[in-house]
């Protein structure tokens, strides 16, 4: 993939564009503006993270090289995990792309700084406050991994967020569990983006830490009237993803009348919330 892929995508006064990078990395443009959110564009968790115990090999290259896409305006990282805060990824797209800004949850801006980004380029995220970034109306919501976690002020370390682009709403949950009051804050959603890998004993104990299955992404989408629901965190790493199968059967015996987006690495849609 080459930067006119996206620059060459044209969209209506109501329409976004998504485009899958892997795990939970997406780009989304909306009018002239390009969200970049979680992009994971290296090796190197497989390269850093590897144990006796825990083989962590890439089952796909990433679809774009960092250093593509310096035409993006916001570059948003949910939490620190480096799939999802990827040093080298970063690092890249701060050299390449002069014009960015990084918005990270405030607990972890000191360790992203570190990676190589000026801190005046930085944007300190906090749970409830609204950001108001060009066209896009932004707020960060808590997400358990599997808990919620909190710095030693009361601020969350990871965070999904909430983003409003005209009469569109999207939310990326980043990693996350379903806890109280998350559907609170989710209410209407026209696209929901959630992980489906799920957690377990095991798995903890080789330190990875879970989130929702994909029976709770499903009842979440049902509870809140989702009206898209994407499926993350499933295809990246044979260590800790699943058989996508598995939740199109959960869809279709829960809610079948629930729709829903399941997609392959590069891929490019575009929502129009008239249709």
């Amino acid at each position: 993939m080459e930067k006119e892929y996206f620059l060459k995508t044209h969209l209506t006064e109501k329409q976004a564009a998504l485009f899958y990078l892997g795990q939970e990395g997406f780009l989304i443009k909306y009018h002239d503006m390009y969200c970049l959110i979680d992009p994971y564009l290296s090796n190197y968790v497989d390269q850093n993270c590897s144990t006796d115990s825990v083989k962590w090999v890439r089952r796909y290259d990433a679809p774009v090289l960092p250093d593509e896409l310096d035409f993006v305006d916001y570059v948003f990282c949910t939490h620190s995990h480096f799939d999802h805060a990827d040093p080298a990824t970063l690092r890249a797209l701060a050299t390449h792309n002069a014009k960015a800004k990084f918005i990270v949850p405030e607990p972890v801006r000191d360790t992203i700084q570190a990676y190589g980004i000026d801190a005046g380029r930085m944007i300190g995220a906090l749970a409830g406050q609204e950001l108001h970034l060009g066209e896009c109306s932004v707020v960060p919501v808590p997400a358990a991994h599997e808990e919620l976690h909190r710095d030693e002020k009361g601020n969350y370390m990871e965070l999904g967020y909430k983003m409003i682009f005209g009469g569109i709403s999207i939310f990326h949950s980043g990693d996350c569990c379903v806890y109280d009051g998350l559907s609170g804050h989710l209410e209407n959603i026209d696209v929901l983006m959630v992980p489906v890998n799920g957690r377990s004993y095991y798995k903890l104990r080789n330190d990875i830490i879970g989130n929702m299955d994909a029976e709770e992404a499903v009842l979440l989408a049902q509870e809140v009237h989702a009206g898209l629901l994407v499926p993350m965190h499933f295809d990246l790493y044979d260590v800790n993803c699943i058989n996508p199968a598995h939740f199109v059967d959960c869809l279709f015996k829960i809610n079948p009348r629930q729709a829903f987006h399941m997609f392959s690495v590069g891929e490019r849609y575009i929502y129009d919330k008239e249709l």
